[in-house]
């Protein structure tokens, strides 16, 4: 017996030794390179939270206030403030830049801020935000797809994932690692500027194509190259507002909230989307960037959000006069990260912020749980990233940006949006031999009214916005036979003898609240335009650039065919494609057409949407 426990004993002690060298080889080998992400396999969930609990056991408070900080590149007046400050995240607003705003100088920009985040003492990488939301519209030579309205018209899931797989490509070139897209308002009264950014008026289109955006960004897996993190924005009801008031407040009763306006979330949150961002809007009286029902217990609770919440553009400042008391209600009302832009000197900076969410917690207004809970959102959509151990440019990425294989995607998303409203005589499609075709307006030749808001300058502007894309005259062009004689003419003069004229006319670009309209009617201009070239005794065939629905008026009468373009972005390809047939149109309308603005706001089921000039829908073809 003796022997027999001598034995044992010595088993024992070599089967020990052995588990304990295992225990040391998988410490060493998580702690290599001092990086508290490493070898952490992004899929494995629980490895995952128990890295998350390790980490904040270590964090100062300082630590984990600065990871619920988010700054605007613009207002970093010192770059070291990423280090001194712990910040969590950095983004780029619409009209935030770096010098030359070519994707090479945007990936430096990103990796150099990135390597002071790195020099603090946990080196927690940050996650860096765009407004990606029709391709990488903040970018010199990217490529940019129709708006989300035009997207709506495709009625095609797997086509706006596709284009939002090239987008997420394309943001990877610059480094950056998360949009704040897809919008997945539901549009409800088009006075509202932001229409565009909805993929139409009914909940469905919401659910299919936002879940379908939210793949499209954040692919297979988010820690697999190219993928990006999503944002599902704006949580919740800012498309119905009433009138149609940015940042407005919608008033309605819970059922009908969740109706029309839940939906789109509840497929987003399954499709997996690493953050949501809270509206501007209120309702029924109360801003959504305080409202702890709607933030905490509908959204993390019931639908067990596991991401996490981020404000809008200094939007905690709503809340209250009083900075100190928004930044209470609104991070215990369930905000996981503020966005505060506002650099030093500028209103509720970065710093303020820091300092009084310090305080808070301090005087416990804030409960530690609350600040915990907040950091490991933020901390379990980096890990999920791979950021901590891929936190800088993959240069391999940035060559692709605006390539050709790129703009197929962003074509073949023109031609599927346009709506053919009207087609007498069968005047569509042209053939391509014709002697003599007039293309008249000055948007036809106009780039910028082609991509609309949110295009490199955050409001947009006319004329060549970027670098890459073609006109829908420059595509006309193209497209013709070399024997056909093409004619532009912006105020629609000389049109007289052509076999057809082509006139383009439209919204100026807009974002936001100066996209606001009481009047929808077609600029007197635009109806003009029509008018003369119609009186010159050709076929009329008009294309409207819009980012919703316009009263049409005699512009509609005065054309043979009529298509709703929308704002199809930089390949007016798609738009030739469909004039002269080498696509069929199969788009259908997101919203319904009304007559005049007398029916607005006027949606499918609504008293009256039966009267309208097309229903939500409509769409002709060859």
């Amino acid at each position: 017996m003796n022997a027999l426990n001598r034995c044992l004993k010595l088993l024992f002690f070599f089967a020990t030794l052995t588990l304990s060298m295992g225990i040391t080889r998988i410490i060493a080998a998580d702690t290599e390179n001092s990086g508290p992400g490493k070898n952490v396999p992004a899929s494995n969930d629980a490895a995952i939270e128990a890295k998350i609990d390790s980490l904040l056991r270590t964090m100062t408070l300082d630590e984990k206030i600065g990871q619920m900080t988010e700054v605007d590149l613009g207002a970093i007046k010192d770059k070291s403030d990423i280090q001194k400050y712990f910040i969590g995240s950095v983004l780029s607003g619409g009209d935030s830049d770096p010098p030359d705003n070519s994707p090479q100088t945007w990936a430096k920009t990103y990796d150099e801020l990135q390597s002071w985040a790195l020099k603090t003492r946990l080196k927690i990488p940050l996650i860096y935000g765009i407004d990606a939301v029709h391709g990488h519209n903040n970018v010199l030579g990217a490529v940019i797809f129709p708006h989300n309205v035009g997207l709506g018209a495709t009625r095609n899931p797997e086509l706006v994932e596709k284009a939002a797989r090239i987008t997420a490509l394309e943001v990877s070139g610059t480094g950056i690692n998360w949009t704040f897209a897809p919008c997945i308002a539901v549009a409800r009264n088009i006075r509202w500027g932001r229409t565009y950014e909805s993929f139409g008026e009914t909940p469905e289109l919401a659910e299919s194509l936002g879940a379908a955006a939210v793949r499209g960004f954040q692919g297979k897996n988010l820690a697999d190259p190219g993928s990006i993190v999503a944002c599902a924005k704006h949580y919740m009801g800012d498309g119905g507002t009433t009138n149609g008031k940015d940042q407005g407040n919608t008033q309605c009763d819970e059922a009908t909230l969740r109706k029309i306006h839940l939906p789109g979330y509840v497929a987003a949150v399954k499709a997996g989307a690493g953050t949501i961002m809270a509206s501007f809007s209120s309702w029924n009286g109360k801003k959504m960037h305080g409202n702890k029902y709607l933030l905490t217990d509908v959204l993390k609770n019931e639908l067990a959000f596991k991401g996490f919440l981020v404000s809008d553009w200094a939007g905690i400042d709503q809340l209250s006069p009083d900075f100190k008391t928004a930044v209470e209600q609104s991070i215990n009302a369930g905000m996981d990260m503020a966005m505060v832009p506002n650099g030093p000197g500028g209103k509720n900076n970065y710093i303020e912020f820091i300092g009084l969410l310090k305080e808070l917690a301090a005087e416990d207004k804030v409960p530690q749980s609350r600040i915990d809970d907040a950091v490991r959102r933020i901390l379990r959509v980096k890990f999920k990233t791979r950021l901590f151990e891929k936190p800088f440019t993959d240069p391999s990425l940035t060559a692709s940006i605006g390539s050709a294989e790129h703009r197929q995607v962003a074509r073949d998303c023109v031609r599927q949006s346009l709506v053919l409203l009207k087609n007498e005589n069968h005047v569509l499609p042209l053939a391509k031999n014709l002697k003599h075709l007039v293309v008249a307006g000055k948007a036809a030749d106009d780039l910028g009214m082609q991509c609309g808001g949110w295009t490199i300058r955050w409001q947009g502007r006319t004329g060549k916005v970027t670098d890459g894309g073609t006109t829908i005259l420059a595509t006309i062009r193209q497209e013709v036979a070399p024997g056909t004689e093409v004619i532009f003419s912006a105020d629609g003069e000389n049109a007289q003898g052509a076999d057809a004229a082509i006139v383009v006319v439209g919204e100026s670009p807009y974002a936001e609240g100066n996209g606001d309209r009481k009047d929808l009617g077609l600029a007197k201009k635009d109806i003009d335009l029509v008018k003369k070239v119609k009186q010159s005794g050709v076929p009329v065939i008009t294309v409207l650039l819009s980012g919703r629905p316009m009263i049409l008026g005699p512009a509609l009468d005065n054309s043979d065919a009529f298509i709703a373009a929308w704002l199809p972005g930089t390949e007016g390809q798609g738009v030739a494609d469909v004039l002269f047939g080498d696509y069929k149109p199969t788009g259908k309308l997101p919203h319904t057409w009304p007559k005049s603005m007398d029916q607005v706001p006027l949606n499918v089921g609504d008293p009256g949407a039966d009267k309208a000039l097309f229903p939500y829908g409509f769409g002709l073809t060859y």
